[in-house]
């Protein structure tokens, strides 16, 4: 855990850069800071790893104030990516990943093993990447590698500074899922940078939108999107927060329905058609058809995809109710049902239907 005790910085001339900021970032939480250019975030970010210093309050990791770290071991076991990546240009990708780890004094077996563990889980291939230099990669290659150089030395804490905005937009879609998937299985705790409220909206668990120094609002992406704190809060959101028809799907499925059955309950006879079929750990099988197979030629939806690219989907299907996986898992249901009653809950944002 991450906590920010009334944190202010003043830098020379008198420029309040940050001003009392009080808030924790939970344990394997996805942090999201997020403003307009000069808000203050960056500094913030920096005040974790002691890259600037507090001018009021204190940070504390895990009840621990972080000025009782030694400063260089701190920093160790702190991830760090920034936008410019950083990589050393004459080391190899198998180099420079193994700065920290060298660092911390670990075996060189163990390190190798880190290396091609961290290269195959952002889906570069160790034979083919390990002993490439920076200029043969492509500048979303650049990217992964700086990000899980950030994570070779096994870190508690990732840092996150505006890492992919330099990137062309394929790219930084790229990205910007393989650190969702990359979350989903190392579940650290990231505090990330943007100027992107989208890209805060994708990944982050909670978001801290701040203006002038300060938070305005700290919340979930539904709180700031259905509760806005002010009007600097709506207008920074936009559209993307009020339009219903920009929600992701996985705010409008149904997460337990009655479409959804387990591989072992499928010949209850009261169970609704269409059904959808999963198995251990939830994962997605099929659906069932009539003679009782499980076919695997079932349509899907992806969660993240906004309602409005998906209506056209399920007015075309032959179905009433779709499933929506991710990462192979059922995870819900997407019907008429749970179309309507979303839109009817948010009837005004929807400008006024139902």
């Amino acid at each position: 855990m991450i906590t920010f005790n009334d944190i202010s910085k003043t830098f020379p001339g008198k420029i309040e850069a940050v001003k009392n900021l009080h808030f924790q970032v939970e344990k394997g939480e996805f942090f999201a800071l997020i403003g307009p250019s000069g808000c203050g975030k960056t500094t913030s970010v920096k005040m974790i790893n002691r890259l600037v210093e507090p001018t009021e309050g204190g940070i504390s990791i895990d009840g621990k104030d972080i000025r009782d770290f030694n400063r260089q071991e701190l920093r160790w076991n702190i991830g760090y990516v920034l936008q410019q990546i950083g990589l050393f240009p004459t080391m190899t990708v198998s180099e420079n990943i193994a700065v920290v780890p060298e660092m911390k004094k670990w075996g060189k077996k163990e390190t190798r093993k880190r290396i091609d563990e961290l290269l195959e889980m952002v889906g570069l291939n160790p034979d083919t990447y390990r002993n490439r230099r920076p200029d043969e990669l492509s500048g979303g290659e650049q990217q992964r590698v700086g990000v899980i150089r950030a994570l070779a030395g096994d870190p508690d804490i990732l840092l996150m500074d505006e890492p992919f905005s330099a990137l062309d937009p394929i790219s930084r879609e790229h990205l910007q899922k393989d650190v969702a998937k990359l979350q989903e299985n190392i579940k650290k705790t990231i505090v990330f940078v943007t100027h992107d409220i989208e890209e805060a909206m994708l990944l982050a668990d909670r978001i801290c939108l701040m203006r002038e120094g300060e938070a305005v609002q700290i919340g979930t992406p539904s709180e700031l999107r259905h509760s806005p704190a002010d009007t600097f809060v709506k207008k920074f959101i936009g559209d993307r927060g009020l339009d219903v028809w920009n929600t992701p799907i996985s705010e409008v499925m149904e997460t337990n329905s009655m479409h959804m059955v387990g591989e072992t309950m499928i010949h209850v006879p009261t169970s609704p058609a269409p059904l959808y079929v999963f198995g251990d750990q939830r994962r997605f099988l099929g659906r069932l058809d009539p003679s009782g197979n499980v076919t695997t030629h079932a349509p899907m939806i992806s969660p993240e995809l906004p309602l409005h690219e998906v209506v056209p989907a399920v007015e075309a299907s032959d179905f009433d109710a779709l499933p929506v996986v991710d990462n192979d898992k059922l995870i819900g249901i997407l019907s008429y049902r749970s179309i309507v009653t979303y839109i009817h809950a948010n009837r005004t944002e929807a400008g006024g239907l139902l």
